[in-house]
């Protein structure tokens, strides 16, 4: 017999099978020995009180053996004959659509500017040590995409828009931990990545599908505004009547493409602010109310929104026990984002900590018509680039100095390998938006005692939140209004927010293409 319990424990009885056991038969009075195994449905953390409890979710074997049921793959089939459909860029959101059209009996062909995992290492290294930027290879473009170093976090709010746990399942087959299905707040690590990114790429292949790398798209060709293919820089012509458009929300190049092909886009508010370190342990003092965090217990992560003068102000893409990074695009810009291994040991924590931006916010650059945003973001991320020397290191603060406008003497060393210049960041932030980040982080020391002090080391900019753009579609097809067979998808259109989104929206967009296909 199996029962389901909700139950609160000590995070060292959370991990331990027997010591659970145990507290199971003692809180429902059974004999321990009638509990065969106890497996953990779902896993969160309470840490409200001094005393920090684990809620678990949990399925009890009562006089009944156990057998792990194994997570497999969908029943893919050879698609090798199949017809074709192009999905433009390698990330979660284009490798779940191409899983997904495989399942569908499509042939998914992966178009990826970048290289794969294993080749793109090289050039993450070189942005560090030389400061040379690879536009079609570095954080952003390649295998994988952003979502391959930004550390696999899977938490998403967009439950409503597709099957999550599908998405946990797929990956989980492809490599990743099954702890991923139980955590409130699921986390992979970048050093585990790359290699379930890797076994993604072989299923395609193994089933029939393309993935072709060093790839960039120049044009997407039309006839009576219906797609009938794409041409690459290398000078490929691909031919096909049906486009998954999966580009990420840094591929500039092609918002500039469509927007010259007069292709309808438009301008999308964002957010764009700083990427604050603290060190670990004053992090998990704060939040777990501890001087010591334990054996038993993650690095402690953070989360906060607050207003300030009608504008968000709020902790994005936090990394406990993580590291900040370079991740600029082109030669001639800095940009900053954070990422955590798999056990998230690294002494140091990060977030970016970002204002929401309106439209009225680009009317300086209103000429651009819907680039406005975009060249909004550009001209912060370029002028970060000459104050910082014109190399990747990155213009920084000590965060109390930030928040009273004073000049830093100094800059600790941080996790951000290229170095940093001291720099008063008002010189590259809009008044504005630096104003709100000032009065913001005085809000936050209030709310988290400890959080405000000048050992924290403010780095700027923190400007990849969310596409600029958005590339519009019909709300049931997908399609885009103006160009038959173009299906905008994911981050890049302005329609997902992260791994999970990204790749649900990769999904949609494969599952109404096959829906079309057959009408």
């Amino acid at each position: 017999m199996q029962q389901e319990f909700q139950i609160q424990v000590a995070p060292k009885i959370a991990q331990d099978q027997n010591q659970l056991k145990l507290f199971i038969a003692k809180s429902i009075g059974l004999n321990n020995h009638d509990i065969t195994h106890v497996s953990i449905l779902k896993r969160s953390i309470d840490a409200r009180q001094k005393n920090i409890k684990i809620n678990l979710k949990v399925n009890v074997f009562l006089n009944e053996d156990f057998k792990e049921s194994p997570i497999n793959l969908p029943n893919y089939s050879d698609v090798s004959n199949a017809e074709g459909v192009i999905v433009i860029g390698a990330g979660p959101a284009g490798l779940f659509a191409a899983l997904k059209l495989i399942e569908k009996g499509l042939k998914p062909i992966v178009i990826e500017r970048g290289k794969d995992v294993k080749e793109r290492r090289r050039d993450l290294a070189a942005i560090t040590k030389f400061h040379t930027v690879d536009e079609d290879s570095n954080y952003c473009f390649g295998e994988g995409g952003a979502g391959t170093y930004s550390d696999g976090k899977l938490y998403t709010r967009s439950k409503k828009r597709g099957d999550v746990n599908k998405i946990l399942n797929l990956l989980i087959s492809h490599g990743a931990t099954k702890d991923i299905g139980i955590d409130a707040h699921p986390h992979i690590g970048t050093n585990k990545l790359p290699k379930i990114i890797q076994n993604i790429r072989e299923t395609i292949r193994q089933y029939g599908g393309q993935v072709l790398f060093n790839k960039r798209v120049t044009d997407i060709t039309l006839h009576n505004n219906k797609v009938t293919g794409i041409v690459t820089l290398q000078g490929d012509q691909i031919k096909a009547q049906k486009i998954i458009l999966a580009t990420g929300h840094s591929a500039r190049d092609i918002f500039e493409l469509l927007y010259k092909k007069g292709i309808l886009i438009e301008a999308k508010p964002f957010a764009l602010g700083v990427r604050v370190e603290h060190s670990q342990q004053l992090i998990d003092q704060i939040q777990y109310h501890c001087d010591t965090r334990g054996d038993f217990l993650p690095p402690a992560p953070y989360s906060i929104v607050k207003q300030v003068k009608q504008r968000g102000v709020y902790s994005f893409c936090m990394c406990p026990g993580g590291v900040i990074a370079p991740c600029a695009t082109s030669p001639g810009e800095v940009v900053t984002n954070g990422w955590s291994p798999s056990k998230r040991d690294q002494p140091t924590s990060n977030s970016g900590i970002v204002v929401e931006l309106k439209l009225e916010d680009f009317m300086p650059f209103k000429e651009k018509g819907p680039l406005a945003g975009m060249e909004f973001q550009k001209q912060i991320e370029q002028q970060a680039w000459r104050l910082g020397g014109e190399s990747q290191k990155v213009p920084a603060q000590r965060l109390v100095d930030f928040t009273r406008g004073i000049l830093s003497k100094n800059i600790p060393q941080t996790s951000y390998m290229p170095g940093t210049t001291s720099t008063e960041l008002e010189a590259m932030l809009p008044s504005f938006i630096h104003n709100t980040l000032q009065e913001g982080f005085k809000q936050f020391g209030k709310l988290m005692p400890g959080y405000l002090t000048n050992e924290a080391v403010v780095h700027a900019p923190e400007s990849r939140t969310s596409s600029p753009v958005r590339i519009p579609r019909d709300f049931k097809t997908l399609e885009h209004p103006q160009i038959k067979g173009l299906y905008p998808c994911g981050e890049g259109a302005g329609y997902a927010g992260g791994i999970i989104s990204a790749a649900i929206d990769g999904e949609k967009c494969a599952e109404q293409i096959s829906y079309s296909l057959k009408k």
